[in-house]
Formats: structure tokens, C-alpha cells, sequence
């Protein structure tokens, strides 16, 4: 059987994450967390109890500590957990980096809900499940280095700030959304400006169009 823990801050979608993984015979969902601090708490309980978890289905867009950074953490602390993200960002956006942060594979929530199914199956043999999409991706960034695009040098924390700029919210909103300062998302967004040379909001937004970040 996989155990599996979910990590969302969206009860809704976990409720469906966890429907659709009920359906398989082989995979049982043992738990689910709505943060990085809910998340610490419920595997220190279940390493308490003695139960294992084979796989993390893990959101990149919590509050906080985002999902790419609970990757470098558990990558840091050289945890044995296999993650496998389930994001609402296309691929182009966040999966190479979350290939690269430790993810063993990386699901758009907006696709078929069997492909969770098969991902789950997948990395809990430790193996990598990637799309199509996403090997021919990992194809061009081997044989194409230098196109690689100016917001691909951004951090983690900086492309998801011009994301979610680049998505009409106020610096408020993010800094709430995130769980940080206004001051800290305000250097954030400075820090994108002056890496892809732009002067405002409305010039990071066109970028952001053009390049496929969001939608216009």
C-alpha cells in the first residue's frame, strides 16, 4: 500500500486530491496538512507512531513557506520522503525548478485526474514522473543553455512574486498571501525589476504575458 500525505491550503482541493487517489485500491492517503507548520507537526506524529509516508503531494502556492521551499528543506535535512508537487501553474513556470529543488515529479491540477493516479504510482517506486511537456523542456534547457530567459535567474520567492503581480494583486494582497512583510515583497519586486530591466508594474505584467507566465 502507499501512504501518501497531502499538503494544500485549500481544503477543497484536498478533499478532491484525496477522492481521486481513493479510487485506486493500492494507495491510502494517511494524512493532510494546510501549511508548512501543519505539515512538520503531522510527520512528527506519524514518525511517532511508527507509520511511514511513501509520498508528499505537495501545493507550490501556500502561505509562508512555499512548497519550493519545504523542498529545499526537506532536500537540506536529507529526508527519504519522495514529493511529487500538484500545482495550478503550467509546467513552463515552476516545473524544472521543482525538478531541481528535489521534486520526483510535477502534476498541473487542471489535468486529468488519472495522471495524479500514475504520478503517485510512479515516485513511489522512486522513480521521476515527468509530462511530455515537461521532457521536452528538460530536452531544450540541455541542448539550448544559452536562451535561457531572464526570469529563469530569479529566485523562487522572486518569480512567484511577478506572478502574482503579473495577476493584478497588490503588494498587500501578496504580502498577506504569503505571510510576509509589505516591506519584504516590496524588495522582492524591486529585485525582479532591476534582473529583467524593467521600470514598473505594467511593463513586469506585458512581460509576464509574453513570456507565458500568466494569462492575458
Amino acid at each position: 500500500m502507499i501512504k501518501v500525505i497531502l499538503c494544500d491550503d485549500h481544503a477543497l482541493i484536498r478533499r478532491g486530491i484525496r477522492d481521486t487517489l481513493a479510487d485506486a485500491a493500492d494507495i491510502e492517503v494517511i494524512g493532510e496538512a494546510g501549511d508548512y507548520g501543519e505539515l512538520r507537526s503531522l510527520m512528527r506524529q506519524l514518525a511517532g507512531e511508527g507509520r511511514d509516508c511513501d509520498v508528499l503531494v505537495l501545493d507550490i502556492n501556500m502561505p509562508g513557506r512555499s512548497g519550493l521551499d519545504v523542498l529545499h528543506v526537506l532536500k537540506d535535512e536529507g529526508a527519504a520522503l519522495r514529493v511529487l508537487i500538484v500545482s495550478m501553474y503550467p509546467e513552463d513556470q515552476y516545473a524544472i525548478r521543482a525538478l531541481k529543488a528535489g521534486a520526483y515529479g510535477y502534476v498541473n491540477k487542471g489535468g486529468d485526474p488519472q495522471l495524479l493516479v500514475q504520478a503517485v504510482r510512479t515516485v513511489a517506486q522512486g522513480r521521476k514522473y515527468v509530462t511530455p511537456e515537461i521532457a521536452q523542456m528538460l530536452v531544450e534547457s540541455l541542448t539550448a543553455p544559452t536562451t535561457e530567459q531572464a526570469h529563469h535567474k530569479l529566485s523562487d520567492r522572486e518569480l512567484q512574486t511577478l506572478v502574482m503581480i503579473a495577476s493584478g494583486k497588490r503588494l498587500s494582497d501578496i504580502a498577506e498571501e504569503l505571510t510576509l512583510s509589505p516591506k519584504t515583497v516590496s524588495v522582492y519586486r524591486a529585485r525582479v525589476l532591476e534582473k529583467l530591466a524593467l521600470a514598473n508594474n505594467s511593463e513586469l505584467t506585458v512581460y509576464a504575458i509574453r513570456n507565458g507566465l500568466v494569462q492575458s
